[in-house]
């Protein structure tokens, strides 16, 4: 069978299509340039916002590393062993920072490092562990001491926009931004007591978040960034903070007195283990303290006659509100300052009365 002459030109022309395509194409790629940027215009007014508030505050947040003494297996030499880090602020002009009390309670030593990387050894001023917050002090120079803007927690809504700012997993001067969840949350201190009104948040916040601040659309501090709800341990979108309304009365007392100045009755109460299985509604008084406020109002103690218990009086009410355990009475009495006077409804021999109490600093 003959081959038509034209049959063969066309496979020779395919063959050659087949051979030099891909020496073209290396050719053409040899000779690659970069594409054409495209301008990209403004950036959002809200990513213009964010950028803003971190060049603002990110001078004011420190990173905080707390260290251990730990002695080797072998040696009887201590030797410091970073424990833990979290996030702090500037709070004032003076050197101050406030943090967390947690990131820096089993410390030995504390050490601020700075937004310029600058490190400085920290000395406590004082803490209040039932807030968990704690006020450091640092010896930096003025011009990198710049102290964060101060909000309120009064007014918040719930939706309105949040940046976080911290050091997660040691990631340092790091933004984060969400909403407020939700207000008025509780959690517990690491001392067990409630802490309440408390702001919920969907902003990332990890472990070293702590201690930092969390900060509104205006770049204003009005919490401080203090647990998370995760199974796992991570983000779970559920961070919470304490209130800076909270902070802004706190961290005064812990500069002037290294502690929370609280108002209270001077009298030992009962927990309320006793008084649920005693089966009495309200808090338990088992002995007052000579010449404090319970004593002058004329409460009674708990006392004991020829072998025989003789309950004291009950508080049930504090200006009103109902409480039923020792820390709903503790939660009361933080609404007030010391020196107020605060009327109680008690419970004495099953009959009910009013006594005014004139509240008194305790430790």
């Amino acid at each position: 069978m003959r081959t038509s002459p034209l049959a063969l030109i066309v496979v020779a022309s395919l063959a050659l299509w087949l051979l030099f395509t891909p020496i073209k194409r290396f050719l053409s790629s040899y000779n690659a340039e970069p594409r054409a940027i495209t301008a990209r215009g403004d950036l959002a007014a809200d990513e213009l916002n964010t950028i803003d508030i971190f060049r603002a505050n990110s001078p004011a947040v420190v990173y905080v590393t707390s260290i251990a003494l730990r002695r080797g297996f072998f040696s009887l030499n201590a030797v410091e062993i970073p424990q833990g880090t979290g996030t702090g602020f500037v709070w004032d002009d003076l050197g101050r920072i406030v943090t967390n009390y947690h990131v820096i309670s089993d410390a030995n030593r504390v050490q601020v490092t700075m937004a310029d990387n600058s490190t400085w050894k920290a000395v406590l001023v004082g803490v209040a562990p039932d807030k968990d917050l704690a006020v450091l002090q640092i010896d930096a120079p003025s011009h990198l001491l710049k102290p964060i803007v101060i909000g309120s927690s009064k007014d918040l809504l719930v939706g309105q926009k949040v940046f976080a700012i911290g050091n997660p997993f040691g990631l340092d001067q790091t933004i984060t931004s969400g909403i407020i969840s939700a207000l008025n949350r509780e959690i517990k201190a690491v001392t067990g007591r409630v802490i309440d009104g408390v702001i919920q948040t969907d902003a990332a916040i990890n472990p070293g978040n702590s201690g930092g601040p969390l900060l509104d659309s205006a770049g204003r501090l009005i919490g401080v960034n203090t647990a998370i709800f995760s199974p796992s341990g991570a983000y779970a979108g559920i961070g919470f903070a304490v209130a800076v309304d909270i902070v802004n009365d706190i961290v005064p007392q812990i500069i002037k007195h290294g502690r929370i100045i609280r108002p209270g009755i001077g009298a030992t109460l009962a927990d309320e283990g006793v008084t649920k299985r005693l089966g009495i509604e309200g808090v338990l008084i088992l002995n007052v303290d000579q010449g404090g406020p319970a004593e002058k109002a004329g409460l009674q103690p708990t006392t004991q006659y020829r072998g025989e218990i003789i309950l004291g009086d009950i508080i049930t009410a504090v200006a009103g509100v109902q409480i039923s355990s020792f820390e709903e009475l503790l939660t009361e009495l933080e609404r007030f300052e010391v020196g107020a006077e605060v009327p109680f409804t008690i419970s004495r021999n099953g009959e009910t009365q009013q006594v005014i109490l004139r509240l008194a600093a305790i430790n």
